[in-house]
């Protein structure tokens, strides 16, 4: 398995650091301040759009958990035939034979064979795997970094597909505003976990296993990459895919609306009243031209004024009246105030003033 000392951990964060902190102190800040202003947001079911992308991520996360499976390995000679890494060539495939159909070797057990015939070259075969081995036409022993340079692509392959991934996941176009709030952070975390996959695999001593003894003491790192890689894109994934969950769902995270935004939220509102005014008025002039819907209504107001003057004229009502008015718990110039300004809230003072009758004037 892959080996992370401490010295590797420092290195990482010496060159990650730089582009890390100021992005999170930046969106610590940013979280303070608007979680100031949207405490009162209530929590809501989670949007439809936001579905597509949790899924996309949840595929994510299982394709890179199944790619961590070793079914979809490259093969380990050395883990199959549970051989030291100094077990002489023709011994190490001797084995191999014997495990395969017929105990006879494939072509590309062939091709094999003369490549890892020294001790450095096995070291490459632990450091880069099988693929780079056998196919790379320019590579040599001498020059063990070039084996870095043909590994490369395949490095970066399974990178590119989650990239694809993280980017499908946080696109307006399948997550709208709440997803491609992310992308941003999606693209450096993206970048961030090639960078260290190319440097911990181009950094790391690929001479290491040259005093391993025995088969056990081996450090498969090849194959230990595959497995950390596909954990790394999980983990990935499943965070992005709880970010996204609790903003959402205006949980935490919560960005308030633009001034713009909150003024069409005001004049969708206000339209929405108005249309609801038109069919009251529409309704009402119905009811004003049909005779009989205009003759129950009026039989309706006359009973409700005889019913609410029957109310007035009883005792305790009379006595509740007047006591409430000789205490001054109720005062009647206040009463007329609130009045007013309520009919001048629905109608203008323009109009209130233009309604009231005019005094007449004494020459």
């Amino acid at each position: 398995m892959v080996q992370i000392t401490l010295s590797t951990l420092k290195t990482l964060l010496i060159t990650l650091g730089p582009f890390l902190l100021p992005r999170l102190l930046a969106s610590y800040r940013s979280y303070r301040t608007k979680s100031t202003q949207t405490k009162s947001t209530p929590v809501r079911p989670l949007p439809s759009h936001l579905y597509r992308s949790l899924n996309i991520l949840f595929l994510s996360t299982v394709l890179s958990l199944l790619s961590t499976l070793p079914y979809f390995a490259p093969e380990n000679i050395f883990t199959l035939t549970s051989s030291r890494i100094q077990t002489p060539n023709d011994v190490l495939f001797t084995r191999l034979a014997l495990l395969r159909p017929n105990n006879t070797l494939t072509s590309l057990d062939h091709q094999l064979k003369p490549r890892i015939a020294s001790l450095d070259a096995r070291c490459l075969y632990l450091q880069y795997g099988p693929e780079v081995l056998t196919h790379c036409p320019f590579c040599l022993s001498d020059e063990p970094f070039s084996y870095f340079w043909y590994a490369l692509p395949g490095i970066l392959y399974p990178h590119i597909l989650h990239f694809f991934a993280l980017g499908a996941a946080t696109s307006s176009a399948i997550a709208r505003k709440e997803g491609s709030r992310w992308r941003n952070s999606a693209v450096l975390l993206g970048v961030g976990l090639a960078v260290a996959d190319c440097w911990i695999t181009g950094s790391r001593n690929w001479k290491a296993n040259t005093g391993a003894l025995r088969a056990e003491d081996l450090d498969h790192f090849f194959w230990g990459r595959r497995v950390w890689r596909g954990v790394g894109f999980a983990v990935a994934d499943v965070v992005f895919a709880g970010f996204m969950w609790v903003a959402g769902t205006n949980r935490w995270f919560v960005v308030p609306p633009t001034a713009g935004e909150r003024m069409e939220g005001a004049l969708k509102m206000l339209e929405g009243a108005r249309g609801r005014m038109a069919a009251l008025g529409i309704v009402r002039n119905v009811v004003v031209r049909d005779e009989g819907l205009r003759r129950r209504g009026e039989g309706y107001w006359r009973k409700e004024g005889a019913v609410m003057a029957e109310v007035l004229e009883e005792r305790e009502v009379v006595e509740g009246i007047r006591g409430a008015l000789g205490s001054g718990r109720i005062s009647v110039s206040q009463v007329e105030e609130d009045a007013k300004r309520y009919a001048e809230g629905i109608v203008g003072p323009t109009d209130l003033m233009m309604q009231q009758p005019q005094q007449p004037q004494h020459g």
